[in-house]
């Protein structure tokens, strides 16, 4: 498969930009860029979700929901933006300033500015804040759904045979995740947890009417 792939790695709203503009054939990229595309297809049986604590998409903050003012937006990734704006307005009821960033921002959550935050920052930062909203949960409470933060996606349509190989390398790597863990010290947070009890790895029935449910509410927005 190796051979027949360049691979490229990047933060998620990058590689979303790069299959909008047809600079690469396939992306794990955030479902929210979906709609903007000319034509996808979701091309393999794995995925980036959860169901229910995913830990590492969180609304942080030091101060409750309702005493919230201003929300900082990762710039990383769209579909955790999106899903914090569908939560924030339906679930939890709350209006706030939503302010983009585009560089460093974690130091600005004081008072009743809290942020949106994605990765291994929101692993280091549940380290850091008085409260925690965990995105993946709210979600879950507020659908009973599991969610899909990023798919694999493709611009063109793709030979069966590529598809195939392509789900053999994931299926891969998910089978092999002790050896993937002990290949990585990480301190912030148990990466075995993390692999196996909070990120959700195939693509079932149920996440596949989440993403329909996620981009009917995006439309709306």
């Amino acid at each position: 498969m190796k051979d027949n792939v360049d691979l490229i790695i990047d933060y998620p709203s990058n590689i979303a930009k790069a299959l909008l503009n047809d600079t690469i054939d396939i992306g794990l990229v955030p479902v929210a860029v979906l709609p903007q595309m000319k034509e996808h297809y979701i091309v393999s049986d794995y995925c980036i979700g959860s169901d229910g604590d995913v830990a590492s998409v969180c609304l942080f903050s030091e101060v409750p929901l309702n005493e919230i003012k201003t929300i900082l937006l990762d710039y990383q990734s769209r579909t955790s933006v999106a899903l914090l704006k569908i939560i924030a307005k339906e679930f939890w009821k709350i209006d706030p300033e939503f302010k983009s960033t585009d560089a460093e921002f974690r130091s600005k959550i004081e008072g009743t500015t809290a942020a949106v935050v994605i990765g291994d920052r929101a692993l280091e930062q549940r380290k850091k804040s008085a409260y925690i909203y965990d995105l993946g949960t709210a979600w879950k409470e507020y659908t009973g759904l599991p969610f899909v933060f990023a798919a694999w996606v493709s611009n063109k349509k793709l030979s069966g045979d590529f598809i195939a190989a392509f789900n053999k390398t994931n299926a891969f790597g998910l089978n092999n995740i002790d050896e993937i863990v002990a290949m990585r010290q990480y301190k912030v947070f148990d990466l075995k947890q993390y692999y196996t009890q909070h990120i959700k790895f195939v693509m079932d029935a149920s996440m596949r009417k989440a993403i329909d449910l996620f981009l009917e509410k995006l439309s709306n927005l």
